[in-house]
């Protein structure tokens, strides 16, 4: 917003727009020189960040899994008890019958709670069984994430480090960016920003150097050279789509 106000309250030539264009140009490439000093920190850091996320969230769904299982566990033991308790009043009741009908009856209905004590352990036995894999996993997960947080806080030491001593620097350097651009209007920061985006070295304004240009060094005609020299309009490259400026010397 500072910079369109800025650009609108002094009209610019389309020269000084352009030159201010090249020293925006050579600025940023410092800064980009500097941040190669990172190398590929900021992304190793990302990734580690993104992977303890992921493995946090394994943690708690095995966590959440060997909870419902102990919560089961508990159902089926109180299922057992229950029909333990029962059991032993249906055996209690055997001695007071009257009749071998009333006999049988009971006999069934123990028979019944011995099979639901049998299904009870089987479950239990499956349930444990869970639990202890899923421990086991989850202690290996845990062990994953102690080591990659190991492995992120030292690359994030070496990173801050970096950024502590260049800050300053940076710091420099933007602050001269914010003045270039105020020369600058919005529609061509925003052609420049894209450029720069879509190259792989970062350079959007480049020189015509021995009749070419000096980002994909395809040859310039001698007419728009011309152009480029005299500063009139935006040139740029009919190949790489760069913008053309002449020499620091013109």
């Amino acid at each position: 917003m500072a910079t369109q106000k800025k650009t609108a309250e002094v009209d610019y030539s389309m020269q000084e727009k352009i030159v201010a264009l090249y020293e925006l140009q050579k600025i940023d490439s410092q800064i980009d020189e500097i941040n190669k000093i990172k190398g590929e920190l900021p992304l190793e850091v990302e990734d580690l960040e993104d992977e303890i996320a992921g493995l946090n969230t394994r943690i708690a769904n095995i966590e959440a899994e060997i909870e419902e299982l102990n919560s089961l566990s508990k159902q089926r033991s109180r299922e057992k008890d229950q029909a333990q308790m029962l059991i032993a009043k249906y055996k209690e009741q055997q001695n007071n019958v009257r009749n071998n009908r009333e006999f049988d009856a009971i006999t069934k209905e123990i028979e019944y709670q011995e099979l639901e004590i049998e299904l009870a352990d089987k479950h239990l036995k499956e349930y444990n069984g869970g639990i202890k894999v899923k421990k086991t996993v989850l202690a290996d997960a845990q062990a994953v994430v102690a080591e990659r947080t190991m492995d992120l806080n030292a690359k994030k030491g070496e990173l801050d480090s970096i950024e502590a001593e260049t800050a300053e620097q940076v710091a420099a350097l933007e602050k001269k960016a914010e003045v270039a651009k105020t020369k600058i209007d919005e529609r061509l920061l925003t052609a420049y920003n894209r450029i720069r985006r879509n190259v792989h070295n970062g350079l959007a304004v480049v020189t015509v150097r021995r009749d070419a240009c000096g980002g994909c060094y395809n040859r310039i005609p001698p007419q728009r050279q011309a152009d480029v020299r005299q500063g009139k309009k935006l040139i740029v490259c009919e190949y790489c789509g760069r913008i053309l400026v002449g020499g620091d010397e013109e």
